[in-house]
C-alpha cells in the first residue's frame, strides 16, 4: 500500500511537485503541499457521499472512475481540505497517488525529498533522534 507524506520542513517551494503532477492534484502553500490525504474508505467523505459509486479504494489510494462520475461536484464539495476539484470536462479530479507508476511522480520530482511515500523513514528518523535526546539527556542527569 503506498502512502504519500510531507515534510513541510524540507519544502523549499519550487513548484516541481504542482508542474510534474498528471493530475494536477498538488498545491504548495505558505511551503506546504497539500493533496488528497487518501482517507480510510470507511472515513473518505468523498466517497461516501459520490451518488453513482465513482470513488473507490484500490491499493490504498482513493481514485475516482471518470467514466461513473457524472460531475456532480458533491465530492469535491465534501472533502474538507479541498483536494477535489472539477476538470475542464466537469468530471472530478484528485491525486491517485500514481497508481499505475511504480512512485508518484511529485516524490520523484521533489528535489530536497519532502514528499515520500514511506513514513516509516520518517518515523525511525524521529525515532532515532528522540534516542539520540534520551541518552543525551540521562548523561547529563548522571553528572
Amino acid at each position: 500500500m503506498k502512502e504519500l507524506v510531507s515534510r513541510p520542513e524540507l519544502c523549499n517551494e519550487c513548484m516541481k511537485c504542482e508542474r510534474n503532477c498528471p493530475q494536477n492534484a498538488i498545491r504548495v502553500i505558505n511551503g506546504v503541499p497539500i493533496f488528497c490525504m487518501h482517507c480510510a474508505p470507511e472515513k473518505a467523505p468523498c466517497l461516501n457521499i459520490c451518488p453513482e459509486e465513482a470513488i473507490t479504494e484500490a491499493d490504498g489510494a482513493i481514485v475516482i472512475l471518470e467514466d461513473k462520475c457524472i460531475g456532480c461536484g458533491l465530492c469535491r464539495d465534501a472533502c474538507p481540505i479541498g483536494a477535489v476539484t472539477m476538470d475542464e470536462k466537469g468530471i472530478a479530479s484528485k491525486c491517485d497517488l500514481c497508481i499505475d507508476l511504480e512512485e508518484p511522480c511529485c516524490v520523484l520530482s521533489c528535489p530536497t525529498k519532502a514528499l515520500l511515500v514511506d513514513s516509516e523513514k520518517i518515523i525511525s528518523e524521529k525515532r532515532e533522534k528522540i534516542t539520540q535526546e534520551l541518552e543525551r539527556l540521562k548523561g547529563i542527569m548522571k553528572h
